[in-house]
C-alpha cells in the first residue's frame, strides 16, 4: 500500500494561514506586555532608589574630607603590609580560624546594626528596637540647610549647613505672658445690672428694632420697585442673636414680611422668563419690572422657607447650636409661623407657591396641638368660601384626600368637615358666572343722538354688538371651566367618603362622612343610589350609630331619593320608621341641637315628598312631635310648632286631632314604633293646650295658632315675621347658646315693683287671718292633735 501524502486543499491553507497570523498577533501581545512589565519594574526601582537617597540624611563637608584622609591612610597601610605569600603556613591557617571565628574583625564598626543579623532573621521587631544602643536627646536635633554640591575629582560633594536653633517654647511663654498682662490691664469689671436697668436695657434694645422694621417696611410699601432688596435686609432678622429680644423681634419680622407680601403682591401669578426672553433686548421700564417680580418671588420663597423652617424646629424640638432661642419660645414662633401662612394662604390663592403653602398648612390641621389645628381649619374654611373659580379648592381638596389615606383615616374629623364649606352649588355656580361676567356700560340712545353723527352711530351699534358676543362668550367659557372644577373636586370629596365607609366604618370620620352625604347627595351620580342605599340602611341597622349619626344617614338617604332618584323605584319606608323611633331619645339635654337636623330631615321627607306620604304616618308624626315639643329648649320648639303648622297645611283632615269628638277603630298606642299601624287618628293634641301656658311668647303664640286650625288670615294668623320663617331659620333665631333670651325679658318698672309689694303684703295678711282661724279651729275640737301638730312642726 503506497503511502501518498494529501495535497491540502485552498480552503484549508487559508484556515491554516488565519491560524498563524492569531498566532503571530497573540506573540506580539505578549512581547509589548512583558515589555510594559519590565518598564514598570525598572521605574519601580527607581522610585524606590530615589525615596532612598531622600531618606538618607547628608553628611557635612568635614566629614567627608575626614573620611578622605582615612581611606588615604588604609591605602598606605595595605601597601606597608606583607604579602601572603611570604607567611608561614602555620601563621596562615591561625589567621583563617581566628576570622571563621571572630567575626567582629570583618564587621563595620560605624554602622549601628547589631551582631550576626542575617543569623537572626526570626528576632522580633521589639526586641530589635530593644538592642539598638539608646541616645540621650540632651540637645535638640541639629537641622541642616542643604546647599549646592561641589563637584571635585572624587565625585559630588554634598554641602550643608546647620540652621540656627531658637529657643521658640521660651519666647511663647514670653509672648503668653504678655498678652495675658495686656488683657489684665485692659479687661474692667462689668458693672452689675439691677432688675430694673435690665429691663430698661431690653426695653431700648426692643424700641430701636421696632424702629428700624418699621424703617425698613415703609420704604418698601412706597417704592416696591427701587427698594426690594431691602425686603433682604429685613428678612435677615428672622436670624436675630441676641438672647434677650430674639423671640420678638423674630415675630414682629415675620408679621411685617407677611403684611408687606400682601400689599405689595401682583394679581398674576409670575412666571419664570425663558432663555429667549432673557436674551431679547427690552426698554427699561420692563427690565426694572422683570428685577422687580424676579426679587419678590425670590424673596417670597425665602420667607416661606424661614416659616417652614419656624414649625420643623418647634416639631423637631431641637435646640441650635447658637442656643439664642429656649424649647419652649419654639412653640410661640411657630405659632406666628403658622397664623402668618394662613393669612397668605386665605390672600395670595392667584400667586406663586401657593400649592406649596397648601401642603404645609393641610397637614396642621391634623396638629395634636388645639390652637393651631383650629388657626388652620378656619384658614381652610375661608379660602372655600371664597374662592370662586375653584382651583385653590381643587388643590387644597386633593391633599387632604392624600392625608387621610396617607394616615389610614387616623385623622381629626374637623379635617373632613372643611368639605362641607366647598362652593359647589348650582345657584352659586350661577350667581358667580354673572359676577365673573365683566359687566360693560353701553352708550343710551339719547347720548348717541346728541354725541354722535349718523355714521358713527352706526359704527357703534356694530360695535357693540360685537361686545356684547364676546362677552356672553367669555361668560359661557368661565362657566364651562368652572363646572369641570367643580366636578373633579366633587369626585374627589366622594372617592374619600367611599373609602371611609367601605373600609372604616367604625372610624370617628363616620358624622363627617354622613354630614357631607346628605349635603352633596343630589350630586351623587345616579349610577351609585342603590349601593349607597344599602349602605346606610345597613349602617342604621347594625345600631352601632350615635343619634346624630343615624339622623344624617336618613337625611342623605331622603337627598339622594328626592333629587335624581325620583325616578327609581324605591321604598323609604324603613327610614321613615327609623325617624319615627329616634323622635323620643332627643331632650333638652346634649341632643338638643339634634333637633336641627329633624327639622331638615321632616323638610325633605313631607314637604318634598307629599304625594308618596300617606294621611296615618302624617297623623302619626304630628302627635309625637307635639309630645317632643313638651320636652325640649324654646327654640326646638318653636322649630317643631312651625313644621306641625306645615304639616296641618299640606296635609288634609289634619284636623282630626283638633276633635275630641271624633273616634275611629282601635287605640292610639303612642309606644308604638310603626307610624302607619299606631292609630294615631284615634287621639287629639291636648299638648297644645299645656304649650299656650309655656313660658317662651313665641312658643304660646305658635300654640294658639295651631288650636285655631293654622289660619292663614284672621285673629289667628301668625306675624309675617314668624309665618315666612322655615322651621330651620326659627331654630336657629332662638337658639340660646349664647345664654340670652330671645325676645328679651322687660325689666320690672318701680310702679310695678311697688304694686308687686303690695300685692304680696295683702297675700300674706289674708293667708295670717286663714291660719290663725284654722289654728283656733283645731285647738278648740281636738286639743290633743293640735299638741301634736304642733310638737311635729316644730321638730320639722
Amino acid at each position: 500500500r503506497k503511502n501518498t501524502k494529501r495535497v491540502p486543499s485552498f480552503r484549508k491553507l487559508l484556515r491554516t494561514s488565519q491560524i498563524k497570523l492569531d498566532n503571530k498577533l497573540k506573540n506580539k501581545q505578549y512581547k509589548q506586555k512583558s515589555a510594559a512589565k519590565k518598564y514598570r519594574k525598572e521605574q519601580k526601582k527607581l522610585r524606590e532608589a530615589v525615596r532612598d537617597a531622600i531618606s538618607r540624611k547628608p553628611f557635612p563637608l568635614e566629614e567627608c574630607k575626614k573620611k578622605q584622609a582615612a581611606r588615604k591612610w588604609e591605602e598606605k597601610e595595605e601597601e606597608d603590609a606583607l604579602p601572603l605569600d611570604m607567611m608561614d603556613e602555620d601563621d596562615l591557617k591561625l589567621m583563617e580560624d581566628l576570622a571563621q571565628k571572630a567575626s567582629f574583625l570583618t564587621r563595620d564598626l560605624s554602622s549601628n546594626e547589631p551582631v550576626h543579623v542575617k543569623k537572626r532573621k526570626h528576632e522580633s521587631v521589639i526586641e530589635k528596637y530593644e538592642k539598638v544602643p539608646r541616645r540621650l536627646q540632651t540637645e535638640p536635633e541639629k537641622e541642616l540647610i542643604h546647599l549646592l554640591p561641589i563637584k571635585d575629582k572624587s565625585g559630588i560633594i554634598p554641602q550643608a549647613v546647620e540652621k540656627p536653633v531658637l529657643n521658640v517654647a521660651h519666647d511663647e511663654e514670653e509672648d503668653t505672658e504678655d498678652m495675658e498682662e495686656a488683657e489684665d490691664f485692659n479687661e474692667e469689671p462689668l458693672p452689675v445690672l439691677t432688675p430694673e436697668e435690665m429691663a430698661a436695657q431690653r426695653r431700648q434694645k426692643l424700641q430701636e428694632r421696632k424702629i428700624h422694621i418699621a424703617a425698613l417696611a415703609s420704604a418698601v410699601l412706597s417704592e416696591p420697585d427701587s427698594n426690594i432688596k431691602k425686603l433682604k435686609e429685613l428678612r435677615a432678622m428672622l436670624m436675630e442673636q441676641d438672647p434677650n429680644v430674639a423671640v420678638i423681634v423674630r415675630k414682629l419680622v415675620m408679621v411685617s414680611l407677611m403684611e408687606i407680601f400682601k400689599d405689595i403682591a401682583p394679581s398674576y401669578k409670575i412666571r419664570p422668563l425663558t432663555e429667549a426672553e432673557k436674551a431679547t433686548k427690552v426698554k427699561k421700564e420692563t427690565q426694572k419690572l422683570r428685577e422687580f417680580e424676579e426679587g419678590l418671588v425670590s424673596q417670597y420663597k425665602f420667607y416661606l422657607e424661614n416659616l417652614e423652617q419656624a414649625i420643623k424646629d418647634w416639631k423637631q424640638r431641637k435646640l441650635k447650636k447658637s442656643n439664642v432661642i429656649s424649647l419652649k419660645a419654639y412653640k410661640g414662633l411657630a405659632e406666628v409661623a403658622v397664623k402668618c401662612l394662613c393669612e397668605l394662604l386665605v390672600a395670595l390663592p392667584h400667586f406663586n407657591f401657593h400649592n406649596n403653602i397648601i401642603v404645609l398648612i393641610v397637614p396642621l390641621m391634623n396638629d395634636p396641638s388645639k390652637m393651631i389645628s383650629e388657626l388652620c381649619v378656619e384658614a381652610v374654611k375661608k379660602l372655600f368660601k371664597q374662592d370662586k373659580l375653584g382651583y385653590a379648592s381643587l388643590g387644597v381638596v386633593k391633599v387632604i384626600s392624600g392625608l387621610v389615606r396617607g394616615r389610614n383615616y387616623d385623622v381629626r374629623p374637623e379635617v373632613l368637615k372643611v368639605f362641607l364649606h366647598l362652593r359647589i352649588k348650582e345657584v352659586e355656580l350661577q350667581k358667580d358666572s354673572e359676577d365673573i361676567a365683566p359687566k360693560k356700560k353701553f352708550m343710551t340712545y339719547k347720548e348717541k343722538r346728541k354725541n354722535l353723527s349718523r355714521m358713527q352711530r352706526k359704527w357703534k351699534k356694530a360695535e357693540e354688538k360685537l361686545e356684547r358676543e364676546l362677552l356672553e362668550a367669555e361668560a359661557s367659557e368661565s362657566k364651562e371651566k368652572k363646572l369641570k372644577l367643580h366636578t373633579e373636586t366633587l369626585n374627589i370629596v366622594f372617592v374619600t367618603y367611599f373609602r371611609i365607609l367601605k373600609k372604616a366604618q367604625k372610624s370617628p370620620l363616620l358624622p363627617a362622612v354622613l354630614e357631607g352625604l346628605a349635603k352633596f347627595a343630589h350630586l351623587i351620580n345616579v349610577e351609585f343610589f342603590d349601593d349607597l342605599l344599602i349602605v346606610l340602611h345597613s349602617l342604621i341597622a347594625s345600631g352601632d350609630l350615635s343619634c346624630r349619626e343615624s339622623l344624617h344617614c336618613v337625611l342623605s338617604a331622603f337627598h339622594i331619593l328626592s333629587g335624581q332618584g325620583d325616578v327609581l323605584n324605591i321604598d323609604p319606608m324603613k327610614f321613615y320608621t327609623h325617624l319615627y323611633k329616634t323622635l323620643f331619645s332627643l331632650h333638652a339635654g346634649g341632643t338638643n341641637e339634634d333637633i336641627g337636623i329633624v327639622l331638615q330631615c321632616l323638610d325633605v321627607m313631607f314637604a318634598k315628598r307629599r304625594k308618596q306620604v300617606s294621611q296615618q304616618r302624617a297623623l302619626a308624626f304630628l302627635k309625637r312631635l307635639s309630645i317632643l315639643a313638651l320636652h325640649v329648649l324654646p327654640n326646638s320648639s318653636v322649630g317643631i310648632l312651625a313644621t306641625n303648622r306645615v304639616f296641618m297645611q299640606t296635609f288634609p283632615r289634619m284636623d282630626l286631632l283638633l276633635d275630641n269628638e271624633s273616634q275611629g277603630s282601635g287605640v292610639y298606642l303612642p309606644e308604638l314604633d310603626e307610624p302607619e299601624h299606631c292609630n294615631a287618628q284615634n287621639t287629639a293634641l291636648w299638648e297644645l293646650h299645656l304649650l299656650q301656658k309655656h313660658y317662651h311668647p313665641t312658643v304660646q303664640k305658635f300654640a294658639s295658632h295651631l288650636i285655631a286650625g293654622a289660619p292663614t288670615e284672621g285673629s289667628g294668623a301668625l306675624s309675617l315675621d314668624l309665618s315666612q320663617r322655615s322651621a330651620t331659620e326659627l331654630f336657629e333665631t332662638y337658639c340660646m347658646k349664647g345664654m340670652t333670651f330671645n325676645p328679651p325679658v322687660a325689666s320690672v318698672t318701680p310702679r310695678r315693683k311697688d304694686t308687686f309689694l303690695q300685692m304680696d303684703s295683702f297675700v300674706d295678711e289674708e293667708l295670717n287671718k286663714q291660719l290663725q282661724q284654722h289654728i283656733g279651729e283645731t285647738a278648740a275640737h281636738k286639743p290633743l292633735d293640735f299638741a301634736k301638730h304642733l310638737k311635729e312642726s316644730s321638730l320639722t
